[in-house]
């Protein structure tokens, strides 16, 4: 399945702005959110602010910003179903084919010496694992990529072939889960842990 539009929107930023930049000069478009379009942007890289896509801001301190159905429509259709197919159009929802997030640095949050409860919890991301789930669900026709490291050679398929092979979009949807139950399991100790205080 042919890669036409990118969400890129990154905490960690490590070869973020390369990785954009070999997508847009492969043809795709790419969508992104805050500090990951400022980097991309001020790179000279065109890229299409989500809330120009959902037509709604960003809003509660950024808490509310891609859990949109202009987003996760676009994520989570199947491509070769007539009813998604129909459903997109009448609702003009773009496909988002490959989606580009990590998450909050929620552990180097809750590693700081004196982290507040309340610092820690705003440091629990709700869109990017949404996002990464829907992607890893619907790997048949959606690359996932929530590891920096696989951005050169994700990057180099969708150059050489304007897609990324099935059997890479499966692994790459197993190490995105693998990701967010991580982050999950990590949450949920770190709350134990106030608990048991």
């Amino acid at each position: 399945m042919k890669i036409k539009r990118a969400l890129v929107s990154v905490s960690d930023k490590t070869g973020v702005v390369d990785f954009a930049r070999a997508l847009h000069e492969a043809g795709v478009e790419i969508v992104s959110t805050g500090g990951t379009m400022k980097a991309i942007k001020e790179a000279g890289i065109p890229v299409t602010y989500v809330s120009d896509v959902t037509g709604f801001p960003e809003i509660m301190d950024g808490r509310v910003k891609t859990l949109n159905p202009y987003i996760h429509g676009g994520i989570l259709a199947v491509r070769d179903n007539p009813e998604h197919v129909r459903e997109m159009k009448e609702h003009k929802i773009t496909g988002i084919d490959l989606v580009a997030v990590n998450l909050y640095p929620f552990k180097a949050t809750i590693e700081k010496p004196g982290v507040t409860l309340a610092e820690a919890i705003e440091n629990i991301d709700i869109g990017g694992p949404a996002m990464v789930r829907a992607a890893a669900k619907n790997f048949k026709f959606v690359t996932i990529v929530t590891n920096p490291s696989r951005y050169d050679a994700i990057a180099k398929q969708v150059k050489e072939t304007g897609e990324v092979d099935d059997h890479t979009r499966m692994v790459l949807a197993q190490e995105a889960f693998a990701h967010t139950a991580a982050y999950d399991d990590m949450i949920q100790n770190y709350l134990k842990q106030q608990l048991e205080k």
